[in-house]
């Protein structure tokens, strides 16, 4: 199984999904800075041998360029499960690296190899998990130096490397099993909450649960983001007009068109009755007034077919962006709410981006 399908047999919105794999991709980060201030511990305080140095050295310098690209680098714009792959298979690497300078099997950075495994078996399942232990004991068979094929399938051997890699098997065991439980129950628990039953949009508890997160990363690191509140200019009408079970059909097609104009990153959720709300991660007004402008040309060139009848609709659609309009969610959700107001008695589909003075 692919590594994005897990998001779908789980059940779990996409925004949910990418919300979570950023929070695992913030811990990957810590662990990978951890592993490298361990090893340079260890060199600055002796213990690597004078021959074995620049080595070391060298090892720290590429892996620190790693995680520099990997972290930092604009051309990743949002996490993956196959990202944070590459990034653990960097880290088996360095440690590889770093015991065959630090004394090999005997060097006590082996069990550095255990950050790997509880990484893998919390942030990327089972399957992963087993092929990252499957690299490991090809990597303690290497440290363990030359030897012939025979040698390797003797007894004594194989028994010594039991000894070693018992440990690292018991304990991707364990993770993996409480990972499993633990995403299960969650699961279980939240998403009959965290989604609206009938448009299969964020519900507006699951949109306050991420929108919090991503806000305070946007004050956290000074970055722009904007909040658009979208209401159905014609809900009332088809309602009245074609009955229940058609405007019920035109909410579920706004929320189509609506995710068709949006990002991966993007978070949309309806909040209640004819509202949407669209969170715009690192998105400042005037890109935030493209996606506007776009998302109700989208709206009102669609034709929808409900309960037979073709019809048309649109949308009034409000801005808000942070830091210009507020420094918190309530002052900014207040601010696209008067102005989506504004935008309907002014006429009707169109975005209002500023209050009228």
């Amino acid at each position: 199984m692919g590594f994005m399908d897990k998001n779908k047999e789980a059940g779990l919105p996409t925004s949910i999904e990418e919300e979570q794999l950023r929070g695992i991709s913030r811990s990957v980060g810590e662990i990978e800075w951890l592993l490298l201030i361990v090893v340079l511990l260890y060199h600055v305080f002796g213990g690597t041998e004078p021959d074995d140095r620049p080595g070391i050295v060298l090892s720290m310098v590429l892996y620190t360029m790693s995680i520099m690209g990997l972290r930092y680098a604009t051309f990743f714009k949002r996490e993956s499960r196959w990202k944070l792959a590459v990034e653990t298979w960097i880290m088996t690497g360095f440690i590889t690296w770093a015991l065959l300078h630090t004394g090999r099997l005997d060097s006590p950075l082996l069990n550095s190899y255990l950050l790997i495994i509880i990484t893998s078996a919390l942030a990327l399942g089972k399957l992963t998990t087993l092929f990252e232990l499957a690299l490991i004991a090809v990597c303690l068979v290497f440290l363990g130096g030359d030897f012939t094929l025979i040698e390797i399938v003797s007894p004594k051997y194989l028994a010594g490397l039991f000894v070693q890699f018992a440990p690292m098997v018991l304990v991707a065991y364990i993770t993996t099993m409480f990972a499993s439980d633990i995403r299960y129950s969650l699961n279980q628990k939240t998403l009959p909450t965290e989604t609206d039953e009938l448009t299969e949009a964020l519900s507006g508890r699951g949109f306050a649960i991420i929108a919090d997160s991503l806000f305070g990363q946007a004050i956290r690191y000074d970055r722009a983001i904007t909040l658009l509140v979208i209401e159905c200019d014609t809900l009332k009408q088809v309602n009245d007009e074609q009955g229940h079970k058609a405007a019920d059909a035109l909410l579920a097609s706004l929320v189509t068109i609506i995710q068709g104009q949006l990002r991966r990153s993007d978070v949309l959720a309806r909040q209640s009755g004819e509202e949407f709300v669209v969170l715009l991660p690192e998105t400042p007004a005037t890109g935030a007034l493209h996606v506007a402008e776009k998302i109700r040309a989208a709206v009102a060139m669609s034709s929808l077919t409900l309960t037979g009848r073709a019809v048309t609709t649109t949308v009034s659609i409000g801005t808000a962006s942070y830091p210009q309009d507020g420094n918190n969610l309530d002052l900014l959700l207040a601010q696209a709410a008067r102005r989506v107001y504004q935008a309907k008695i002014t006429g009707r589909n169109r975005v209002v981006q500023q209050s009228a003075r």
